[in-house]
């Protein structure tokens, strides 16, 4: 069955320790409510992208604060890591939430957080290839520069929780010949040549699958595959609601996103919904744009995101609650809805 996850970027309409305790509130929220895993990004400088530089230091207060949910990192910045030091982080972490950690790592996408780093963006795939190497066989039990250098504790729990985040065929390739998790991101940047066809715009399920593609069959004999979709989802109890809260935020969004080089289509609310590939409405609305995700139903694991929507804090709560008691049920998703969900 598909596991659900709970994702953050902690970008609520509130300062930085008030952002915090929200997404505390969120995750053990996602926890009473039958969902599998919490995942939560990295972001340096920019609050606006991100609220969360740190993503081990919060994970390890929300592990305090929960006992069953998986909490995961999507992603840390790897090129601007050291690894060693990623990977002394999740063992701590994955030992004080009682082996509950995931690891999430990608090569980064914010151009000027490299400079602060002393790091080229332009080097940023081979500085993940380099030490992404060094983080595995840091789990592994490798020396570490010196014989007498070995990760303590051990890492080796941790091999089975590595996951490569990737926009591209030859990153899920990457990913599945390493045996890792492959992350696919709540939306994909679309190229002029991008599958669709004149007068139609490709869906994140067309542009996603030759990822999927790639990672399958990369993977070696008799691995089992991990394929984790983030996606944008925010439903209401009424359409209205709903798009009264998407008109506000996707259309802030669609902004940074242009700025981004990712143009929205067109300027109406349904037209900037597509653009960024967000599932907002009703129950019924959203179960029935879900459906239509190939990707998504191929996946081992769907984590829902209330970004670029981003509605207050107390409707993200009952967002969480209706993914988990109806949503994720009717689409024969997730693995542990709570008798509290119901």
């Amino acid at each position: 069955m598909t596991r659900i996850g709970f994702f953050t970027r902690l970008l609520d309409d509130a300062g930085p320790a008030e952002r915090y305790r929200i997404a505390t509130e969120q995750i053990v929220a996602a926890e009473r409510h039958g969902f599998d895993s919490a995942w939560v990004a990295q972001h340096h400088f920019h609050a606006a992208e991100g609220g969360l530089p740190s993503p081990f230091v919060f994970l390890a207060h929300a592990a305090a604060a929960t006992t069953r949910i998986r909490l995961g990192t999507a992603v840390v910045t790897l090129p601007l890591e050291d690894p060693v030091r990623v990977a002394e982080d999740a063992v701590v972490l994955d030992l004080l939430s009682g082996g509950r950690a995931e690891l999430g790592v990608g090569s980064g996408s914010t151009p000027a957080s490299f400079l602060a780093f002393g790091e080229r963006f332009e080097d940023r795939s081979e500085a993940f290839a380099e030490k992404l190497d060094a983080l595995v066989a840091a789990f592994a039990g490798g020396a570490l520069a010196d014989e007498a250098n070995r990760l303590h504790p051990s890492g080796r729990d941790l091999l089975g929780h590595v996951w490569q985040a990737t926009f591209s065929a030859s990153g899920g390739a990457r990913a599945g010949r390493a045996g890792h998790g492959l992350m696919l991101s709540r939306t994909q940047p679309r190229p002029a040549a991008a599958p669709g066809g004149p007068g139609r715009r490709a869906s994140i399920a067309e542009l996603q699958q030759p990822i999927v593609d790639a990672y399958l069959e990369a993977l070696p004999q008799g691995a089992t595959p991990r394929i984790l979709a983030s996606r944008t989802l925010f439903v209401a109890d009424s359409r209205d609601e709903a798009r009264r809260h998407a008109e506000l935020g996707i259309r802030r969004a669609a902004v940074m996103f242009a700025r981004a080089g990712q143009p929205p289509i067109g300027d109406t609310l349904d037209e900037l919904i597509a653009s960024y590939d967000a599932h907002v409405g009703t129950v019924e609305e959203v179960i029935e744009s879900l459906a239509a995700d190939t990707v998504a139903a191929q996946a081992t694991e769907v984590a829902f995101q209330v970004h670029s929507v981003d509605p207050p804090h107390e409707l993200v709560l009952r967002s969480i609650e209706l993914i988990a008691s109806e949503v994720a049920p009717a689409l024969g998703w997730g693995s542990r809805v709570s008798a509290d969900a119901a």
